[in-house]
């Protein structure tokens, strides 16, 4: 990676043309949009609102299914300019092994599971995959089917997140994406007393989040071994000079690229290095787990 800053799953991340805009934009990698075995239309519109430092959506996992989405994202090397990680999502153990083995001519450079959506029925973390039993056999499954870097995405919400982020390292997760969305929230149109989400309640992300976020990166770091990537509220360089701080070593940006457009990539990355010049650091690694030292 050339930064140490991500683009989050379902982010633009639908084609290979518009994720190489992001590589060009200063992302050091890419995550694809979530795709499962077969194709989901997802939620009905609206499906996304934003209001204040908060960000809702509900869309539901819509993608064109393993089969159309092997299409577009072969030949990976040849269409985008940096590292691509590879989203798949099912119900069951076997599902995301299924999918993985769907797509695996796509010769993605790691895999996400993402197991934390919180307004999904039959995903995430509504479907129990937020318990360490679920976690340790969805990963197990993948990994018995993958040889590449595997990334375990999860949810803010688990009350044992310490006992889950072991339970994915221990069946062979090389990564731990913390995290997703919170909630689910909800808010209502009181001109007419409906929730404005179609589904109702949504994910909640941006600014907001961010230091529950943070807290759970800082709770991992000192309860396991592999790498953490810190996703949650990041939208400026002291954001993630924070997010790296509490032991984060990579940074995922997700919301703030709606905010923003692609560029919040160089954005983020030239405020990081002015902050970092200015406190005499020199490199990201002296950053990572700062907060922890005594």
């Amino acid at each position: 990676m050339k930064t140490p800053l991500i683009l989050a799953s379902g982010i633009l991340g639908v084609d290979c043309k518009i994720m190489n805009i992001v590589i060009e934009a200063g992302a050091g990698a890419v995550t694809i949009k979530s795709i499962s075995l077969e194709e989901r239309p997802g939620h009905n519109s609206p499906v996304m609102i934003g209001f204040g430092e908060v960000f809702m959506n509900a869309v539901g996992y819509s993608n064109p299914g393993a089969k159309e989405a092997k299409k577009e994202f072969t030949d990976l090397k040849k269409k985008i300019s940096g590292p691509v990680i590879g989203s798949i999502i099912g119900t069951k153990p076997e599902d995301f092994a299924k999918v993985y083995k769907a797509l695996e001519d796509c010769k993605f450079d790691a895999i996400e599971i993402p197991l934390s959506c919180p307004h999904t029925p039959g995903f995430g973390t509504l479907a129990g995959q937020g318990t360490p039993e679920a976690t340790y056999e969805i990963t197990k499954a993948v990994r018995k089917v993958c040889k590449k870097p595997i990334i375990v995405k999860l949810s803010p919400n688990s009350a044992n997140l310490a006992d889950v982020a072991k339970a994915a390292e221990k069946a062979g997760a090389s990564a731990i994406n913390m995290g997703n969305t919170h909630g689910p929230g909800m808010k209502i149109n009181i001109e007419t007393g409906k929730p404005i989400l179609d589904f109702k309640v949504g994910g909640l992300s941006g600014p907001a989040i961010k230091p529950v976020a943070i807290r759970c990166v800082y709770d991992l770091y000192k309860a396991i071994k592999i790498p953490i990537i810190g996703t949650g509220g990041i939208t400026n360089g002291k954001d993630a000079i924070e997010m790296l701080m509490a032991g984060a070593s990579v940074v995922g940006i997700g919301t703030a690229v709606y905010y923003k457009g692609p560029e919040v990539f160089k954005e983020i990355e030239k405020e990081m290095q002015e902050w970092m010049q200015e406190n005499n650091y020199t490199n990201i690694s002296e950053l990572i787990g700062k907060a922890h030292e005594e």
